[in-house]
């Protein structure tokens, strides 16, 4: 993948907000911390799915309306706050051997996968209480 500086300004603003940042509020943040940049909404879309085609980014497809993206391309799954809808990163060592275990139990050979968790974060909870 070829250098460039708005990709760089898309990556560094990502990896500063490990918010799980949609790419409309990914561009909000770089209009915000970049004003001098020209980078327009589609520019950000195709950096964005170009990073994470190359595996440079991480995609999360399966929260609400709207895809999300994350720099941390390490194993790990989402937790999704139906309350506040802020997305928190969870270890995969909280279930570990996932995929073994799914081809131990039904021949199926996983290539990828996305595990999105949903309820309520401990914040919203004691905002409850």
């Amino acid at each position: 993948m070829n250098y460039s500086r708005q990709r760089e300004i898309i990556i560094d603003a990502l990896s500063k907000n490990a918010v799980h940042p949609t790419a409309e509020k990914l561009y909000d943040i770089i209009k915000r911390e970049h004003p001098e940049s020209k980078i327009g909404i589609a520019t950000v879309y195709r950096n964005l799915s170009k990073l994470a085609d190359a595996g440079k980014i991480k995609r999360i497809s399966a929260l609400e309306n709207s895809e999300h993206f994350d720099h941390n391309t390490f194993e790990h799954y989402h937790f999704m706050c139906e309350k506040c809808k802020q997305i928190f990163d969870i270890d995969a060592n909280i279930a570990p051997d996932i995929t073994k275990k799914i081809f131990e139990q039904t021949g199926f050979v996983v290539k990828d996968y996305d595990i999105v968790l949903k309820g309520v974060c401990k914040n919203c909870q004691h905002r409850n209480n």
